[in-house]
């Protein structure tokens, strides 16, 4: 078995050490190594390390185990609450004598109309009645998505509307509501806790593979024409020439 000078795991976070990786903003790097466990949707953890046996009084040990969840690919492109596909076993016909079967339980899905203030746009998503909960919970859409971390929306649909709800209030953007301005004002001054500088909020959401992407376009520089350099220089040496020439002065009468 080859050996390694480090372990498998920590190769995805020493990448960002090296190359592009690290020239890439501050901000981007610290939220890309943030290892803040989401919040437990289909589990409950204890929050103790001991308990009393109620059979016996004695102190025992326990752990928090949470339960292997799969996301699917189509889970990103709507808002399901933190919510996955579980996969375990039943019993055929709920009876434990029985054969054990393969059984994987999926959240129910609707489609749903949701309304961006920010935004002025209505976007037809995905949503399960989790998600439809919390965006009561945070009393509207626009504050669900700006509210909820990363981890716990678990989706790029939300991660890219957030991206376009920051870079409109870091901007001021007039597009919005561009025939009544104090309602445009009373938009902006009621997510105004959210605001962020745009040269942050430009990263805000973006996989690594765009934000790597992005960085390249920022540094690519157009190649210059040899001609333009040769110009430049010939101009240079003739100027020099030019001074180091003896000038002639004619004499006052």
């Amino acid at each position: 078995m080859p050996l390694h000078k480090y372990p498998p795991r920590l190769w995805e976070a020493m990448k960002l050490n090296k190359g592009i990786y690290a020239r890439l903003p501050q901000h981007y790097l610290r939220a890309q190594q943030d290892a803040t466990p989401p919040t437990p949707v289909h589990w409950k953890p204890l929050g103790v390390k001991y308990r009393v046996n109620p059979k016996t009084g004695q102190q025992e040990r326990v752990q928090d185990i949470p339960i292997p969840i799969y996301y699917p690919p189509e889970s990103q492109d709507g808002l399901w609450g933190g919510e996955g596909w579980i996969t375990g076993y039943r019993y055929t016909n709920n009876d434990k004598l029985s054969a054990k079967v393969k059984k994987t339980w999926k959240p129910q899905l609707f489609k749903k109309e949701l309304y961006s203030e920010i935004l002025d746009q209505k976007f037809t998503v995905t949503v399960t009645a989790r998600a439809l909960d919390l965006i009561d919970a945070a009393y509207g859409f626009d504050f669900y998505i700006l509210k909820t971390p990363k981890q716990d929306l678990n989706s790029k649909f939300g991660m890219d509307l957030k991206r376009a709800m920051l870079l409109r209030l870091a901007r001021k953007d007039t597009e919005l509501y561009p025939d009544d301005p104090n309602q445009r004002e009373k938009i902006y001054n009621k997510y105004k806790q959210f605001e962020i500088p745009a040269e942050e909020a430009e990263w805000v959401g973006l996989s690594l593979e765009e934000a790597v992407e992005k960085q390249r376009r920022l540094e690519h520089k157009d190649p210059e024409p040899l001609y333009k350099s040769c110009v430049d220089k010939l101009v240079k040496e003739l100027a020099i020439q030019k001074l180091s020439e003896p000038q002639i002065v004619g004499e006052k009468d």
